[in-house]
């Protein structure tokens, strides 16, 4: 049996669990600097809020945009885990208000370079934070490279971060249409919801989310779910400047309250999502093999 195959073994045996308590939501964009990340830690917080346990795997190995916005520096990365031995609790950084957070760091690009027994072995410590999490909110980096694709391709939820801008709408497009060409990608169990971010009003939003939508449907074949818009708000940047989630920073703001709202839209239908939930293991197990195809 070569690697390949053993992989692909891994892979039926997690496809054999029929759910998982955990569930996965990874955010992603079609290019920088549409507020990705803000949209993940400030959502962690508001599902923090509300008694839920969530850490934010940091999957953006160019950028440390989370730690730089927690104002937390940690010790150790994925890396630590593959490399050095470390266990997974060792690897948890906490956050404000007990968001944890996993910084994957150098790890994520040297994914690709793990034989069998180290992914088994990877695989195995990362399925631990199945009793640590009830939420993981994957950031990914922005735009269409595989180290991003394999990421959303294996997320049963992902939430699709855009601007009024028109390089982010056409962007947004492109990673969606490289995502409908990947092959592990599975439309009919993966939900997809757009935020719109940085709009300067209601109408703004939904005509960003209804011109993407219909192109997307048509051209494509996978239907979006509007979840919701952020207005654009000076708040915002003196938070980032501060170090600090506008949901800290400005809990009264209109940015922290629309991000409050986007937030129980998505507990809300949690129920809903249930059967698609598979587990840590086959969400890592799928991305690692994804990563051994190349």
């Amino acid at each position: 049996m070569d690697q390949a195959e053993k992989l692909r073994a891994i892979v039926k045996q997690q496809n054999q669990v029929n759910s998982s308590n955990t569930r996965i939501i990874t955010v992603t964009s079609g290019k920088g600097g549409v507020g990705k990340s803000s949209v993940s830690i400030n959502l962690a917080l508001q599902f923090r809020r509300e008694g839920k346990r969530v850490i934010i795997f940091d999957a953006d190995f160019g950028l440390a945009n989370i730690e730089v916005m927690f104002g937390v520096i940690p010790k150790y990365t994925l890396a630590d885990i593959m490399f050095k031995g470390r266990d997974i609790k060792e690897i948890i950084t906490e956050g404000p208000e007990g968001v944890m957070f996993v910084s994957g760091g150098s790890g994520i690009a040297k994914l690709v370079n793990l034989d069998h027994e180290q992914v088994k072995r990877l695989v195995h410590k990362l399925s631990e934070l199945e009793d640590i999490a009830d939420v993981i909110i994957v950031d990914t980096g922005a735009g269409i490279s595989s180290s991003v694709l394999e990421f959303v391709a294996s997320s049963p939820e992902v939430l699709l971060v855009t601007t009024p801008e028109p390089t982010s709408i056409t962007d947004s497009y492109a990673l969606l249409k490289a995502l409908a060409m990947h092959q592990d990608f599975d439309r009919d169990m993966t939900r997809i919801n757009v935020v719109a971010n940085k709009v300067n009003n209601a109408s703004e939003s939904k005509a960003i989310y209804e011109k993407l939508s219909a192109v997307v449907e048509r051209f494509l074949g996978i239907e979006l779910i509007y979840l919701g818009a952020v207005p654009y708000d000076s708040n915002i940047t003196r938070a980032v400047m501060k170090q600090k989630p506008v949901s800290i920073a400005y809990p009264g703001s209109n940015p922290a309250k629309a991000l409050r709202i986007i937030s129980e839209r998505l507990m809300n239908g949690e129920d809903g999502d249930a059967e698609s939930r598979r587990g840590v293991s086959h969400f890592f197990s799928k991305v690692f093999e994804s990563r051994r195809k190349r």
